[in-house]
């Protein structure tokens, strides 16, 4: 049921209709952005070719060895918005795109839910390879990464971080609270010369086990929506 006290129904209903988990999603990925069409900085195009570059060049890394390809982003490297996963999946592993599975799809919807899809967004993981049998990155493993990442994130320079999950989350933020305490509030943090206002919420994959967190990720979906506006 609806609590009265919701401001507007009408689009929290319209939200759990589109990001209805029961829904059959196609797994077949989409190719949803081709970077020869993008008009980006040469700076900004160069930068994060170095950085496709140096994250091909990391050795003794078994993710790297036995992933199929590596996951590097999606989305448009001009927007304003970033939004930060786990690691790919088999369906990311394949296709070399973050979020194309059925995860991949349930973002879509709660993008479309505030008027967001792909083409204004910019989308990358905290690892690039795919973890054996999609298991949690190790810490050391994000311990590897983690400045790679951040390299990612001064490039791209957003002005709204969005961490999509706990990984994500304590990888960027730290161990030290749990992603039920953290998430829907803005914290203003700094990587490299990049300032930016950063917002956590759960990862579309753990919404698809705990449907009843919806509710809490429409929270911060809306105040995504209203900090875009700003």
């Amino acid at each position: 049921m609806i609590k009265k006290n919701i401001s507007n129904p009408i689009k929290l209903v319209k939200y759990y209709k589109l990001i209805n988990h029961n829904l059959i999603y196609n797994n077949k990925a989409i190719n949803r952005y081709k970077r020869n069409n993008l008009e980006i900085s040469g700076n900004k195009a160069l930068e994060l070719e170095r950085l496709v570059k140096s994250i091909h060049s990391i050795k003794n890394c078994d993710l790297k060895n036995n992933a199929t390809n590596m996951v590097f982003s999606d989305g448009n490297p001009k927007s304003n918005i970033m939004l930060i996963g786990e690691a790919p999946g088999a369906n990311e592993d394949e296709e070399g795109l973050p979020f194309v599975g059925r995860a991949g799809a349930l973002l879509d919807k709660m993008l479309s839910s505030i008027n967001l899809d792909r083409k204004k967004v910019y989308i990358t993981n905290i690892i690039n390879f795919r973890p054996p049998n999609n298991r949690r990155p190790t810490d050391e493993e994000i311990k590897r990464y983690l400045p790679f990442v951040s390299r990612h994130i001064e490039i791209i320079n957003p002005k709204i971080l969005v961490l999509l999950g706990s990984t994500a989350m304590n990888a960027l933020i730290g161990n030290d609270e749990v992603i039920s305490k953290m998430r829907g509030k803005w914290i203003e943090k700094k990587f490299g010369n990049c300032r930016t206002s950063v917002i956590i919420t759960f990862h579309p994959a753990f919404l698809m086990r705990q449907p009843a967190q919806k509710k809490m990720a429409w929270i911060d979906l809306k105040m995504i929506r209203d900090k875009k506006t700003n």
